[in-house]
């Protein structure tokens, strides 16, 4: 299956996008510093976040999945035991190994151009680069970095295919609130 996906496009979060991912989390959203992808609807669905947040607390999350179809679609692979059996092709698969360290390398490197918080270093996100912990992570750095760049985070947009078919996820009159 082919995905219309935009393409990534980090960009400033605007006060409307902030609204929006407050929308879709049920919070407001912490350490925001930009919008990372938008989803094919036009809200953001992946936020980069600060690695130290306001209150000093490391945050090693650097792309953070906001949409909550997307989320529970990712939510429903996890929960039918999908990143156990990713977590095995690592042993056995050389080629994908290599490609999952490379994302791990990926992630560390964006992140600390952004700041350099030495109590997460060298931890990137999603239990990278030795096993498969968290689908969402994944996701989200495959959207925000783009294809290629997380082969676990390209499976599973595959698998979960086109999230943003029934329309937003929040109403421009819900991130006005």
């Amino acid at each position: 299956m082919t995905q219309e996906i935009h393409p990534p496009h980090r960009e400033e979060a605007t006060e409307a996008d902030l609204a929006a991912v407050a929308a879709q989390l049920g919070r407001t959203p912490r350490g925001t510093r930009a919008v990372a992808h938008r989803c094919p609807c036009g809200n953001p669905d992946v936020v980069e976040t600060t690695p130290r947040l306001a209150d000093g607390t490391p945050f090693p999350t650097l792309f953070y999945l906001t949409c909550p179809r997307a989320t529970s679609a990712i939510s429903r692979l996890e929960s039918a035991g999908v990143m156990k059996e990713m977590s095995a092709r690592l042993a056995e698969d050389e080629d994908l190994a290599a490609r999952y360290r490379a994302a791990h390398e990926d992630y560390l490197k964006r992140r600390e151009a952004i700041g350099d918080v030495p109590e997460i270093a060298g931890v990137s996100a999603g239990g990278m680069p030795g096993r498969v912990k968290c689908l969402h992570v994944h996701l989200g750095h495959a959207l925000g970095a783009g294809p290629g760049v997380n082969p676990f985070g390209d499976e599973a947009a595959e698998m979960i295919g086109p999230w943003w078919t029934d329309g937003p996820c929040v109403a421009p009159s819900q991130s006005d609130e």
